[in-house]
C-alpha cells in the first residue's frame, strides 16, 4: 500500500472546503480496497472512501482516520439484445462521463441526470435524481464489499430498497457496504423522459424532439449552468455541493396544516404524500440568492446551492445551515434535511 500522511482533502472536494486526512490511499481494484480495510481495521483507524468529492462536507478538522479514495475506473457494455444495453459502470467512473456515453449511443434512461458531478458509485447510494428521473429507474443491480464479512456482494434493485434520496446503503446499512460497481438497464433508442415542467418548456420552445437524446441532455446542461450546478472553474456560483438541502415531503394531513400558513407553496404530488420546494421555502423564510454568510453564502444564481466564496470554511457552512433551517422551521414548521454527508464531525 502506497499510504500517504497529512493529505488536504479540500481540493478534492467540489466545494473546497476541507481538512486534511491523516491517512490517505487510492484503491484502483478491489483488492486494493480490501487491504486498505485491513489496514484501518489493525490499527483501529475509522474509514471513510472517498469518490468523486461532490455531496459531502468535510470538516475543518480533516479526517482522523484512514481515507481510501475509490479510483475504480471501467465501463463494460454485457450485452444489447432485445432494445436493452446492459452497461456495467465501475464505481470511480464519473458520472457525467457515463451519461455521456451513454447518450451518444442512443441509450435512453439517464439524459436527464446528465451534468451531475461526483462518481457513478455514489448514485445508488443518494437514489441520485434530478429532472423528473432518478437512477433507481435504471439500476438493474449493485456490486458492494460487505465490511462485515469483506466478501463482494450483489443486489437487485429491489433489494436497494430505492427511496426519495435514500437506499439500503444510505439508511438502513449505513456505511456496512462499498458500492464496487453499478449495472444499468437502458432502452435503446429510447425516447428521453421529460417529465419536468422547466426542461419541458426548455425543449418545447427550442424544437428539440424526445428520440433526441443528444438534444435533452444539452438542454439538461444549459438548464443547469444557468443555475450554476455544473461544475466551472471559471463560475465561483459551481463551488459547491450542488443543491444542500432536500425537498420535504409531507403527509396529506401534515400539507394541510402547513397550506394554511403558505397557501401560494409551490407543491407536487409524491405518491399519497405531497413534495415541497425546499428553493422557495429558504427564499420565503428570508435567504435570497447571493445571501452571505462570512465567507460562504447561497449561490447567486440558486437558492439550493451553499456556494465556497474563496476561504470559506465547513464552520461557516454548518453556520449558515442551521440558520436556514430554524428560520424555515419557525416560518413554516417545516424541517429541511441537507443532501449531502457531513464527515469528521462529532456526533
Amino acid at each position: 500500500m502506497q499510504l500517504q500522511e497529512n493529505v488536504s482533502l479540500a481540493p478534492l472536494t467540489t466545494i473546497g472546503i476541507g481538512g486534511p486526512a491523516r491517512f490517505f490511499f487510492q484503491a484502483q481494484n478491489v483488492d486494493d480496497v480490501a487491504a486498505g480495510l485491513q489496514w484501518a481495521r489493525a490499527r483501529n483507524l475509522p474509514i471513510f472512501l472517498l469518490g468523486g468529492g461532490s455531496n459531502l462536507l468535510i470538516s475543518d478538522d480533516g479526517f482522523p482516520g484512514l481515507v481510501i479514495r475509490l479510483d475504480l475506473r471501467g465501463i463494460t457494455v454485457e450485452s444489447e439484445d432485445h432494445g436493452i444495453a446492459m452497461v456495467k459502470v465501475a464505481a470511480g467512473e464519473p458520472w457525467d462521463g457515463f451519461v455521456r456515453f451513454a447518450v451518444q449511443r442512443g441509450w435512453a434512461g439517464i439524459e436527464c441526470l446528465s451534468g451531475i458531478p461526483g462518481s457513478t458509485g455514489a448514485t445508488p447510494i443518494q437514489n441520485v435524481g434530478a429532472y423528473g428521473q432518478d437512477v433507481s429507474e435504471t439500476i438493474a443491480r449493485v456490486e458492494a464489499l460487505d465490511r462485515t464479512t469483506d466478501r463482494v456482494v450483489w443486489f437487485t434493485n429491489e433489494e436497494c430498497r430505492f427511496g426519495y434520496r435514500s437506499s439500503l446503503f444510505k439508511n438502513i446499512e449505513r456505511d456496512r457496504y462499498i458500492v464496487l460497481s453499478v449495472t444499468f438497464r437502458l432502452r435503446i433508442g429510447g425516447s428521453a423522459a421529460v417529465k419536468y415542467p422547466e426542461l419541458q418548456k426548455y425543449v418545447e420552445e427550442r424544437g428539440i424532439t424526445l428520440e433526441d437524446l443528444v438534444g435533452v441532455r444539452d438542454a439538461v446542461l444549459a438548464i443547469r449552468k444557468r443555475k450554476g450546478m455544473v461544475l466551472d472553474p471559471s463560475d465561483p456560483d459551481t463551488r459547491s455541493d450542488g443543491s444542500f438541502f432536500m425537498n420535504p415531503v409531507l403527509t396529506a394531513e401534515q400539507y394541510a396544516h402547513f397550506r394554511e400558513a403558505a397557501p401560494d407553496a409551490p407543491h407536487y404530488p409524491s405518491g399519497e404524500d405531497v413534495k415541497l420546494s425546499a428553493a422557495w421555502l429558504i427564499e420565503h423564510a428570508g435567504f435570497g440568492k447571493g445571501f452571505a454568510h462570512g465567507n460562504v453564502g447561497l449561490s447567486s444564481k440558486h437558492t439550493l446551492a451553499i456556494v465556497n466564496r474563496g476561504g470559506g470554511t465547513a464552520a461557516e457552512v454548518v453556520g449558515l445551515v442551521r440558520m436556514i433551517q430554524e428560520s424555515v422551521r419557525q416560518r413554516f414548521g417545516v424541517p429541511l434535511h441537507p443532501e449531502p454527508n457531513f464527515i469528521g464531525f462529532a456526533e
